[in-house]
């Protein structure tokens, strides 16, 4: 036999290949021993047809601790079953999300994918919706793979998808949003720019399309702008360069921005005294985007003569501040008020038309706000008013270095201004 490297190199793989296996085939009996708390002596018995001998106490419960960090390191919910389905054992997160209880599958599919694999021997990987509970509603989503385990058993292992599922479904539901918003505006611009065409010798006419043509180029950039600044939320954390951010400079930073919409409506914007302790840590022109959403939003929606007041008040109990934005406006029904913050959503469709509203401002204000560590929340009721609050925390030892005037902050949730 002539000897070459190329033999010599497939020889050594040929080695290096049997060496593995013979690993692999080592841990794997290693684990089995452990999740069917079998000791040696009692595996030894059992092949030589004898009867099992009982592990000592002491001896069973090292197995089980062994068999329970086992499955307690495993990312996935793992479980060990008979192949009669009755489960040997289970981790922790099994049991936490409701995979099984004492010894038996909670949900039959789970226990049908177990009989199959004895069955057949081949391993399934599916994905099941499973209830969260038997009494509350609510669905995860389990990408499930079931496979033997040696002779006797069947290993179970489940991934949670529920998260990466509602993210997938969140991005469907933006690109269908997003391609219905920007067909409105677009399709106007077309139609209204041949009518234009068409009314050459109409001065009147002309200069009556073209206003409407600014109108809908400025929702169509308006929307445009808030889809790219969201987009930005999402990809960008504010807290990594965070720098040291005085309130009082966010708050009359964005209500001066919103004067001029506010006083071509004659709606008065009144913002009351910010402690010197309000300081936070953040980004700058992020907060003042957020809370010029809040009083922009708070504009559109209230009646000429009223006027809209923004409050910021310490809690030194919670280490935060909150900043309210109040409204005499037409209010918000109670069934509408918990997808307020949902990209594109409108209360009033025809309103928000009318007003120029794209749907993602308020969204924008969540991501906003979560970013920087905080919370917004609101009460509203038809026919007297809305208060918008966004929670922040404090800048660490904000109060301890600032003293803080006497904090005058909106009316108390539930009074209009």
């Amino acid at each position: 036999m002539i000897e070459t490297p190329l033999a010599d190199g497939v020889a050594q793989v040929a080695v290096g290949t049997m060496v593995v296996a013979v690993l692999v085939a080592a841990v794997l009996g290693v684990v089995v021993g452990l999740l069917v708390g079998r000791s040696p002596r009692a595996a030894h018995g059992a092949a030589a047809g004898g009867r099992d001998e009982p592990d000592p106490p002491e001896g069973r419960d090292v197995l089980d601790r062994g068999a329970t960090e086992v499955l307690a390191a495993l990312r996935s919910a793992a479980v060990v079953a008979e192949t009669d389905g009755r489960v040997v054992r289970a981790s922790p997160t099994a049991r936490t999300v409701g995979l099984v209880r004492d010894d038996r599958f909670q949900h039959p599919v789970l226990e049908r994918m177990v009989l199959d694999v004895v069955a057949d021997g081949r391993v399934r990987d599916e994905e099941h919706a499973l209830p969260r509970s038997a009494v509350g509603g609510g669905t995860l989503v389990m990408q499930v793979r079931v496979a033997m385990l040696g002779d006797h058993h069947v290993l179970l292992l489940a991934e949670d998808r529920t998260e990466a599922r509602r993210l997938e479904a969140i991005r469907r539901d933006f690109v269908v949003n997003i391609s219905h918003e920007l067909k409105t505006p677009v399709g106007a611009l077309a139609l209204l720019s041949e009518t234009v065409q068409d009314a050459a010798d109409d001065p009147d006419a002309v200069r009556r399309f073209a206003g409407r043509m600014q109108t809908e180029a400025a929702r169509l950039a308006a929307l445009v702008q808030e889809v790219i600044q969201l987009s930005r939320l999402q990809v960008a954390d504010p807290l990594v360069a965070a720098t040291t951010i005085a309130l009082t400079d966010v708050v009359h930073e964005a209500a001066d921005r919103s004067r001029t919409t506010a006083t071509g409506k004659g709606i008065e914007i009144d913002v009351g005294p910010v402690p010197r302790g309000a300081v936070v840590l953040g980004s700058h022109d992020l907060l003042v985007t957020a809370v010029r959403n809040l009083l922009d939003n708070a504009v559109a929606y209230s009646e000429p003569g009223t006027r809209v007041a923004v409050g910021t008040t310490l809690r030194p109990e919670a280490d935060a501040v909150e900043v309210a934005v109040v409204d005499q406006g037409i209010g918000i029904p109670t069934e509408a008020q918990p997808r307020l913050f949902e990209r594109f959503y409108r209360v009033d469709p025809a309103r928000s038309r009318d007003t120029g509203g794209t749907g993602l401002g308020l969204s924008i204000v969540k991501h906003v706000v979560a970013d920087h560590g905080g919370e917004v929340s609101v009460w509203s009721q038809l026919g007297h008013g809305s208060t918008f609050t966004v929670r922040l925390p404090l800048a660490p030892d904000a109060l301890a270095t600032t003293a803080p005037a006497a904090p005058t902050g909106p009316p108390d949730e539930g009074a209009a201004p």
